[in-house]
């Protein structure tokens, strides 16, 4: 079975090239538009990792962060967030809230899928 990935971004561009991009490496990709969105996809079914816009609709990515590590289940979720500022006090608020690695938009697309497999191999070893 495929690792699944949560893309949670509100940029529909961004979401379908993150789609196209992450199924192309053999991942199954779920979409949630806005910060609501996310926590009700994982509610329904945590996903293997989560690609996290910080500026989201409804509810920021921090906010959506925040949130899930506040789940005990979720600790050990790897949650990617994605943002377009590249200021340092917004890399330590992610992290400072829980994220597991931070990227910056515009950012490589073997950059990103390098991260990604990081964070989660298609064969479910951590390298």
């Amino acid at each position: 079975m495929k690792p699944t990935i949560l893309v949670a971004d509100d940029e529909p561009s961004i979401v379908l090239s993150l789609q196209v991009l992450l199924q192309k490496a053999g991942y199954a990709v779920r979409i949630a538009r806005n910060g609501e969105e996310a926590l009700a996809s994982v509610a329904d079914a945590a996903p293997d990792l989560i690609l996290l816009d910080a500026m989201m609709p409804k509810r920021d990515g921090f906010d959506v962060c925040q949130t899930l590590r506040a789940d005990p289940a979720l600790k050990s979720l790897p949650i990617i967030m994605l943002t377009a500022k590249s200021r340092d006090v917004e890399r330590q608020k992610g992290m400072a809230l829980g994220a597991t690695d931070y990227i910056t938009k515009p950012f490589s697309t073997r950059d990103l899928v390098a991260l990604v497999r990081r964070h989660l191999p298609q064969d479910g070893v951590a390298s």
